[in-house]
């Protein structure tokens, strides 16, 4: 389940999907969590509500089994964080047994472990994902590198980019950079 927090910024929201593209795990998320998202994307000037909405149709077009919904009522039961409850609610009713979120304290273990649910940074998810499938991970890196044309960014710059907000996963990527080399898209 990836909370709004990962989504919102580009680079991370763009990996954590590029990864998912390539197989190595399923993403989910509500209308909820993409409403905050689109929200907090648009009010900060980052893109226009329309761009935002039409990213929004496209994650949805290409994970279309990444919408949990019918959690609603399990909101009130949560003893998470007030605010993002819709977020374990989700996770409990879609049975997924991981949060992505950069807020993890709003997701204390006595509120997840009842519903057997861990609770991981997108750094350490992405590490983890690194750990797993090497080539997939750093394929999605040159991938992105190669989409991005305002600026062009090199792989290394991409992951130095990210650094601040990955650090773990961007200082385990690069030295892979060179070793593993690019394949096509998926």
């Amino acid at each position: 389940m990836l909370d709004a927090c990962v989504l919102y910024p580009v680079g991370v929201r763009d990996l954590l999907l590029s990864i998912a593209e390539r197989g190595v795990y399923m993403p989910y998320w509500t209308d909820q969590i993409l409403g905050e998202m689109e929200r907090n994307v648009t009010k900060d000037g980052r893109a226009s509500s329309e761009a935002v909405a039409a990213m929004r149709e496209l994650m949805n077009a290409a994970f279309p089994a990444a919408t949990i919904k019918g959690y609603e009522s399990l909101i009130p039961s949560m003893t998470n964080d007030q605010k993002d409850r819709h977020v374990l609610a989700a996770a409990v009713r879609g049975n997924i047994g991981l949060i992505v979120t950069n807020n993890t304290r709003d997701f204390p273990a006595t509120a997840c472990e009842p519903y057997d649910i861990e609770v991981q940074t997108a750094d350490e998810l992405l590490s983890y994902a690194l750990d797993h499938d090497p080539p997939a991970v750093i394929g999605a890196v040159w991938s992105m590198s190669k989409k991005r044309t305002d600026p062009h960014r090199s792989p290394r710059e991409l992951l130095t980019a990210l650094s601040p907000t990955l650090p773990t996963f961007s200082a385990e990527a690069i030295p892979l950079l060179n070793s593993i080399t690019p394949d096509s898209d998926p």
